[in-house]
């Protein structure tokens, strides 16, 4: 009998758990957007998933050669390695559709537009009354930088881009490329209205956050890719004589004291935050050890730019020779060889390392140079820059990103407000604005450093951004804004693309494509309901 009733058990179970409404999702809570912007926690908590989404840009582990597609292939750097991740952006004529980085960066491109946009909407909704409107229009002020950033990144790699600035939570498959001038309008518009409502720097909410500055600074580049060489001079113009910055001519910070000098100051961890008494920075994505939330992927500027040298045998991994890089590239031969003088700071031992020695005490050879004999001399002991080096003895492979990243700053406002001049003709002020760097970058200036009028052109500012900004700007955005990319790497071959280990090849299909990115296959084939095009030469 025990068992029939059993069976009967069973058997009831089965039948109910063959019903619809069984199946039916009950939901009793959920944590998203959707459901959590409607007061000023909500609202607090959804930009600071936007700013996370923003850190991701860089750190994330999908993609080992993710910032290889904003550097090789350009003139400032070749390739380190045989990574297939790599070669596209190296061999041209190997690039199609379905390159991985460029997909990467597309869906997280509009993957964050979508959460930015969520929080754009709830701050313009009037229904929501959980907090102020005063409060409704600073977060999304913030919101507005941060789609005005992520659009020009799209427009300036992929050209003409699908445009939304309404949330999608619905399948969508109908999208179609917007003018450019159409996604500039919307770029400008953001910026002009978030610059009217955000403070400057020593007034944000939180060390980090969106500032007055940084959308007067995006605004000069952007201005300057729309060619309003004026406007661009104004924005920068702004940033300058805001008095919220200056540039660093002083030691200090954590490391004052240590060997050193004040341009490598600004990129060691602990000094390089407004709030640290880095008055330079202007945007600085900050990360944090030992904190909650403030650890993420895999950063790939370190992972990128400091050699592997520990695939050396007897070599140890310490900070001071920036942490566990692996090199997937390294600097070409006309930044090492040609494009610094002897005279200038950026140049010094202490942000080029141009040599490494061997450095476990327990081995025969400690102390000693390494030389071409024990290691190659492009992703083991190449030289590098040191404004990525960071490390953490309990984290010998450096899994864990905490180092900030330094996405603005005043010196290269500088360089935009002399392109700016330089477009308009003014070359007596785009001298001006370049030496006041170089007042900064050369001790005994103006004995060494100092430019004059004849000195400006345009491929002379490029290569002031390089001598400035090495591995801070993305080079080939800026190749791309200022229309020199196909040149700097087809008309200079005997400046810039003679490295015998790894040229760039398939010139004719960078021209073709403009330097342009290819639209992600499968962004097309999902795209059922419309014509996505695709660029030229894909």
């Amino acid at each position: 009998m025990k068992i029939i009733i059993r069976y009967i058990c069973i058997a009831a179970i089965l039948l109910a758990s063959c019903s619809k409404s069984f199946l039916d999702e009950n939901l009793q809570s959920s944590y998203a957007p959707q459901n959590t912007l409607f007061d000023s926690l909500g609202f607090e908590a959804n930009i600071t998933g936007v700013m996370s989404r923003v850190r991701a840009q860089y750190t994330t582990d999908d993609d080992q050669g993710l910032l290889g597609a904003m550097y090789l292939g350009t003139d400032v750097v070749i390739n380190g390695q045989t990574t297939s991740a790599m070669f596209p952006y190296v061999n041209n004529e190997t690039m199609n559709a379905t390159d991985f980085a460029a997909s990467i960066y597309w869906r997280w491109a509009y993957t964050t537009l979508n959460n930015i946009n969520l929080l754009i909407r709830a701050s313009e909704d009037p229904a929501i009354t959980g907090t102020s409107p005063a409060n409704k229009a600073y977060v999304g002020a913030e919101a507005k930088f941060y789609r005005a950033y992520v659009y020009n990144f799209l427009v300036t790699l992929w050209g003409r881009v699908p445009l939304t600035t309404t949330p999608v939570d619905a399948p969508k498959t109908d999208y179609t490329r917007a003018a450019v001038s159409d996604i500039d309008n919307l770029i400008v518009k953001d910026l002009q209205e978030a610059t009217a409502i955000l403070p400057k720097a020593d007034k944000v909410r939180k060390s980090g956050r969106p500032s007055s500055g940084m959308c007067q600074q995006l605004l000069a580049e952007v201005y300057l890719r729309m060619n309003k060489p004026d406007l661009a001079e104004a924005a920068a113009q702004a940033v300058i004589n805001s008095g919220a910055y200056q540039l660093v001519k002083a030691r200090f910070g954590v490391k004052a004291t240590a060997p050193g000098d004040y341009f490598n100051d600004m990129f060691i961890v602990g000094n390089q935050r407004y709030s640290q008494g880095n008055k330079e920075s202007i945007w600085v994505v900050e990360q944090e050890l030992n904190t909650p939330g403030g650890t993420s992927g895999l950063d790939q500027h370190r992972r990128m730019w400091v050699p592997f040298y520990a695939g050396i045998p007897n070599m140890l991994i310490v900070d001071s020779l920036g942490g566990r890089g692996i090199g997937r590239f390294r600097l070409s031969n006309w930044v090492l060889y040609q494009l610094y003088d002897q005279y200038d700071m950026r140049n010094s031992k202490y942000n080029i390392r141009r040599e490494l020695r061997y450095n476990d005490p327990t081995k025969p050879k400690y102390g000693q140079l390494l030389t071409i004999a024990d290691g190659d001399t492009v992703w083991r002991i190449a030289p590098y820059t040191t404004k990525h080096n960071y490390f953490n003895p309990a984290d010998l492979n450096g899994y864990q990103t905490f180092k900030d990243i330094t996405m603005m700053r005043l010196g290269e406002t500088y360089l935009l407000l002399a392109e700016a001049q330089f477009k308009q003709g003014k070359l007596n002020d785009a001298a001006t604005s370049i030496n006041e760097l170089r007042k900064r970058a050369y001790p005994d200036y103006p004995t060494h450093g100092q430019v004059t009028a004849a000195d400006i052109t345009l491929d002379f500012i490029l290569d002031e951004r390089t001598r400035e900004l090495i591995s801070e700007e993305n080079r080939r955005m800026t190749l791309l804004r200022t229309g020199t990319l196909v040149n700097r790497v087809t008309n200079y071959l005997n400046k810039y693309n003679t490295q015998a280990g790894q040229p760039v090849t398939g010139l004719t299909q960078v021209a073709t494509r403009k330097g342009l990115l290819p639209i992600p296959q499968s962004a097309i084939d999902l795209n059922t309901g419309a014509k996505l095009d695709q660029n030229d030469g894909y």
